[in-house]
């Protein structure tokens, strides 16, 4: 079972289809759950049900339960046992796997594709008929509390739980996905059925496919597996996250290195300016090797091995961070190049030749990740839940174009403010 920090690490939450985008078939089942089947000629074939509900709709008293749930969805179901779950696509070579994260919860396959009714049949008795026995819930809480436990021993991954809890204080959102200890120990009966009833609706349910098999198979394949649930919505309701004051915190960890994160709000789901921040993303501290923040702090000087930056975007907010350590000595150093890179991309205009490269990079990072045909699936599922449509090549390569240097400095003005930052250094 895998744990989504933020879609900007994974890679980032940009899809596309690639070559023509008429080879993307999709249509809504008469309960109002999508579907979207992206054909192509492999023997390997993915499926993937993927529900708008994720662990910024957990009560505070719920605090892990939707993680806990992804968990307990593989202990056993009302015809099947544990290890009848495991085995039903291991047995033939293939692999189910599940994700959490804030927004949205995945269960998803890959298979050769004669098994593809074997995978769906499977997915659809682990969503709908899970037993939650109660003689595996202890259980399951002890591995996750190692698994929280192995978090608490890295600080490079704890500083961001920690961090999105500073920028979104008291709300579902800034809590980290898989609970605490005390919160674990919270959990009673009933919690589990009651917190699928209330969330899991289906008109905000996608069921995501590829593979080499016709559209009107896997169509008719998935009405007979999940065209009978009866029509639901949601009855919990989210609330934007209010927005705070920034603040600068240092917390005591004992660690050879000294962490620091430094985090804002940042564009929304539906903002127009989403590409244009990712792409000033990119430039700053993205995955190539020759970001702004990675030449200066560690090719130029070397001071610090990791120097980063993610935006997280959320549907009603964002997040955008930048993460480095360093050696105690070499900490206030790193500090002032992190600080001077920010104004520099606030203040001076980015050359348009290198406007021209960063383009270029982002789209072949996008058609590079998109080779990874789970990737492609789970990414335009995704696309598909939030947004009801996945944008073609050319529309992408189009909004590229559109991004002018001085919109970038803009948008550095209005999401790198110093002044709006908060900071949060493990030290």
């Amino acid at each position: 079972m895998e744990t989504s920090h933020y879609e900007s690490m994974c890679p980032g939450f940009y899809t596309f289809v690639p070559e023509m985008a008429s080879l993307l078939h999709t249509c809504q089942l008469k309960n109002g759950i999508r579907l979207i089947h992206r054909p192509n000629q492999s023997d390997v074939a993915h499926f993937g049900l993927i529900v708008h509900t994720g662990t910024r709709d957990e009560n505070p008293n719920e605090h892990g339960l939707a993680h806990f749930m992804e968990h307990m969805f593989f202990k056993g179901t009302t015809k099947r046992s544990a290890y009848q779950i495991i085995s039903r696509l291991e047995d033939v070579g293939g692999e189910i796997n599940a994700y959490t994260a804030k927004e949205e919860t995945a269960l998803h396959a890959s298979f050769l594709k004669q098994d593809y009714f074997r995978a769906i049949e499977l997915i659809q008795d682990i969503f709908l008929h899970s037993s939650f026995p109660e003689k595996e819930r202890e259980k399951e809480a002890e591995v996750i509390l190692s698994e929280i436990q192995g978090y608490d021993d890295s600080p490079s991954e704890l500083i961001f739980d920690r961090a999105e809890e500073l920028l979104f204080p008291n709300h579902s959102i800034g809590r980290n996905i898989l609970g605490t200890e005390e919160s674990l120990g919270r959990f009673r009966n009933g919690m589990l059925e009651n917190f699928h009833a209330e969330n899991y609706a289906t008109d905000e349910i996608v069921l995501s496919s590829v593979g080499n098999l016709s559209f009107a198979e896997i169509k008719k394949t998935a009405e007979k597996y999940f065209g009978s649930i009866p029509q639901k919505s949601r009855t919990r309701k989210r609330f934007q996250p209010e927005t705070v004051s920034a603040k600068r915190v240092v917390e005591k960890r004992n660690t050879y290195q000294k962490h620091c994160m430094m985090l804002g709000s940042a564009y929304a789901l539906p903002d127009q300016k989403r590409l244009q921040l990712y792409l000033l993303n990119n430039i700053l501290g993205g995955s190539g090797m020759n970001s702004r923040l990675n030449m200066a702090l560690r090719e130029r000087r070397g001071y610090s091995y990791s120097a980063e930056s993610h935006y997280a975007p959320y549907t009603d907010t964002g997040a955008m961070m930048i993460y480095f350590s360093s050696d105690a000595e070499k900490f206030d150093l790193s500090m002032r190049v992190v600080r001077d890179e920010i104004r520099k991309l606030r203040t001076t205009l980015i050359a348009d030749s290198r406007l021209k490269h960063a383009r270029k990079q982002m789209m072949g990072q996008l058609a590079i990740s998109h080779e990874n045909n789970e990737h492609l699936m789970l990414s335009s599922g995704k696309s598909f839940l939030i947004f009801n449509r996945v944008d073609s090549l050319d529309t992408i390569l189009k909004k590229l174009e559109e991004i002018t240097v001085h919109g970038l400095r803009e948008t550095a003005n209005e999401i790198l403010d110093p002044h709006l930052m908060n900071t949060l250094i493990f030290e």
